[in-house]
């Protein structure tokens, strides 16, 4: 869709193809949530394109990112993580990625999935915002706040709110397209 306006961040060819068929879709599956959960902590300091560029990787090294493997992970695979140019080699956010999984499988028990964990934080559908510049979009709301607390008090790690409403905007919790983009109506009609 080359002819076609997009937010501005959508700049290269895999970001433009991330923003047109990914990027704020609402996601209810419990391992693609915990995928995005996992990249965007590995992001936290770094760009998306950096994650988008290894996301490959990840999907085969974190085993098509499977919360009850990742979970298991012990020294020598942490290891190995740790060697794996393929991936973002940081210790803190490679043992956040094991913690995340246990506390993920913690959440998915108490409340019978993730999903309904997560969207229950915005009544179960999508924020619809209306923002007419990439300069309007927040980086943080009061539901990735709560969300945010709430997680952190669960004993998951990088998940600050900037990180939280990343990934509220990455599975669709909030559409932030912004006005002038394709995608923005689409998605409003979910």
């Amino acid at each position: 869709m080359p002819n076609r306006r997009r937010c501005a961040w959508a700049r290269n060819p895999r970001a433009k193809a991330y923003h047109d068929r990914e990027w704020g879709v609402p996601v209810r599956s419990d391992r693609r949530l915990f995928e995005f959960l996992l990249l965007e902590g590995a992001q936290a300091g770094l760009s998306w394109d950096t994650v988008l560029a290894k996301r490959a990787r990840y999907r085969v090294v974190f085993d098509r990112f499977d919360p009850q493997m990742v979970a298991r992970y012990g020294a020598r695979k942490k290891a190995q993580l740790l060697s794996d140019p393929g991936i973002i080699r940081n210790r803190a956010k490679i043992d956040a990625a094991v913690t995340n999984a246990q506390r993920f499988l913690a959440v998915q028990k108490e409340f019978g999935s993730f999903a309904r964990y997560v969207w229950g934080f915005v009544e179960d559908r999508p924020v619809q915002n209306r923002w007419r510049r990439r300069g309007q979009v927040p980086a943080r709301s009061a539901q990735s706040d709560a969300l945010a607390k709430d997680l952190k008090r669960r004993g998951f790690k990088f998940v600050g709110t900037t990180i939280v409403y990343a990934f509220m905007q990455a599975v669709g919790m909030v559409n932030d397209h912004t006005l002038d983009c394709f995608r923005h109506s689409a998605l409003a009609r979910r």
